[in-house]
């Protein structure tokens, strides 16, 4: 087909192209028309020449290659190679390469200090680091920034399902109201209409009425008085009753062992009798503005 043709003559390097220009083979437009395919060349010799260039045996020391898997997570606790880590989360690669990475130092270290090779940089070497630190802390404020988001995404889903539970169980209240009172309703009908002698919803009323009665009695009798109360009560006491202190009973309505008569009808020693001379009227009577100015002229 031709588009084979197009890709096999794509494929073709600059060399050969030369060659077939050499040669007159060119038409125009730089194309190449092959009478036969070429055949693949399996040069096992070049191969094993280059594995064997590649092999070299050196120290370990010299090359530094350290192949390991990343470090297990502190979280997950787990560094399995099935975690799978999604190419478009920057989040995520970075972590797995940082992860590997120290790996990778925490094998290292420990055999270049046993080869007694210096590991830390003397404090008057200066080099120019890939990225800076500044450059650093930028990516490690980046990182923890999308870690909160995350975190606070996965708060504000938390909280919208149980809004959404909430609002379910407060939809299932409402329609299990509603149903109790429609079967109440249909009962009161049916007892109108003689289709039904019974009177049972109204001991299911009365019963859950008591219920919450006693439910409130019991929340009011558990709450009790609160500090300042309790404070005023262990200070001053409850001071007794006071509300209907003077009230007679029937002892006491009873009991006339304290009766005085000469008190009770204000005859008593040096006191007239009723509207005598120093009776009850005379001193209850106030005497006038004339009496008094009278009473004034005589002392003087």
């Amino acid at each position: 087909s031709d588009s084979g043709s197009d890709s096999e003559d794509s494929s073709l390097s600059d060399s050969e192209l030369q060659e077939a220009f050499a040669r007159g083979a060119l038409k125009p437009g730089l194309n190449v028309v092959l009478e036969e395919r070429p055949k693949r060349r399996n040069d096992s010799d070049g191969l094993k020449q280059c594995l064997a260039e590649f092999r070299q045996q050196l120290a370990w020391v010299e090359r530094l290659d350290v192949t390991l898997g990343p470090v297990a997570d502190p979280v997950s606790q787990s560094a399995s190679a099935s975690d799978a880590v999604d190419p478009e989360n920057d989040f995520q690669r970075e972590m797995s390469f940082y992860r590997q990475a120290q790996a990778a130092v925490l094998e290292a270290l420990p055999r270049l200090r046993k080869l007694q090779v210096p590991t830390r940089r003397p404090d008057d070497y200066f080099a120019e680091m890939a990225k800076s630190d500044q450059q650093m802390q930028k990516i490690r404020q980046k990182l923890k920034s999308k870690q909160e988001a995350m975190e606070r995404s996965e708060k504000a889903k938390q909280l919208r399902a149980m809004r959404k539970y909430g609002k379910k169980v407060q939809v299932e209240v409402l329609q299990r109201r509603q149903k109790e009172k429609k079967n109440m309703l249909n009962a009161v009908k049916k007892y109108q209409k003689g289709l039904s002698d019974k009177l049972d919803f109204l001991d299911e009323e009365q019963t859950s009425s008591q219920g919450n009665k006693k439910g409130n009695a019991n929340q009011r009798t558990k709450k009790g008085p609160n500090a300042k109360r309790r404070y005023k009560n262990q200070k001053f006491g409850f001071g007794g009753k006071k509300k209907g202190s003077k009230w007679n009973t029937k002892e006491s309505f009873n009991d006339v062992s304290s009766f005085q008569s000469k008190v009770a009808h204000n005859k008593g020693p040096g006191k007239g009798g009723r509207g005598g001379k120093g009776g009850k009227k005379a001193l209850n009577k106030r005497p006038g503005k004339r009496a008094r100015q009278k009473m004034k002229n005589r002392a003087r």
